[in-house]
């Protein structure tokens, strides 16, 4: 009489691990960086990013880039963001922001040069210390095809000689 109940039992369990097991997974558009094993970019130039409104293809969105401190340490008059000649989606120059401490910074001139597949941001007043600083991208529209997208950035250093310097790269997902 007792190994009638055990037998339920486990038959019970084992339907239940196969319904789990075959039942359909939902996946959420990426919003963040996740963990890239094979991005070809070392892990200390990674660079951290959140998508407001979660990477959608086709769709619009809100970039915040983002930079730690000890990737400023020659400060910053100017960033270049350089993206990948496949990114089909348009940036709004007039929605651009450079955050330090929460504050938006004053921003002398945003240029999309589409041809180079460049943009770049010139500070009113170069950023002299090094902290963490955030680059929002409001009105961003998303490529119509998703896929992983590299940002490189360069800063060109705040001191006397205006040196471009590597910052490190936003490895970006789109729709994915």
């Amino acid at each position: 009489m007792l190994k009638r109940p055990w037998k339920i039992f486990l038959t019970t369990l084992s339907l239940s691990a196969c319904f789990v097991a075959v039942a359909p997974i939902v996946v959420t558009a990426q919003n963040n960086p996740g963990l890239t094993i094979f991005g070809g970019v070392e892990r200390e130039n990674q660079l951290d990013y959140y998508l407001d409104f979660g990477g959608r293809t086709n769709g619009w969105d809100r970039y915040r880039l983002r930079i730690p401190g000890n990737k400023l340490t020659e400060g910053a008059a100017r960033f270049i963001i350089k993206y990948p000649d496949y990114f089909e989606g348009k940036f709004d120059t007039e929605k651009v922001e450079v955050r330090m401490n929460g504050e938006s910074l004053p921003i002398r001139e945003v240029v999309w040069d589409q041809e180079n597949y460049l943009l770049e941001i010139d500070l009113e007043t170069p950023i002299t210390e090094a902290k963490k600083v955030e680059i929002v991208l409001s009105n961003v529209k998303n490529p119509r095809r998703g896929g992983t997208f590299y940002f490189n950035c360069d800063v060109v250093a705040a001191g006397e000689i205006p040196l471009r310097l590597y910052a490190g790269t936003w490895i970006i997902s789109i729709g994915g």
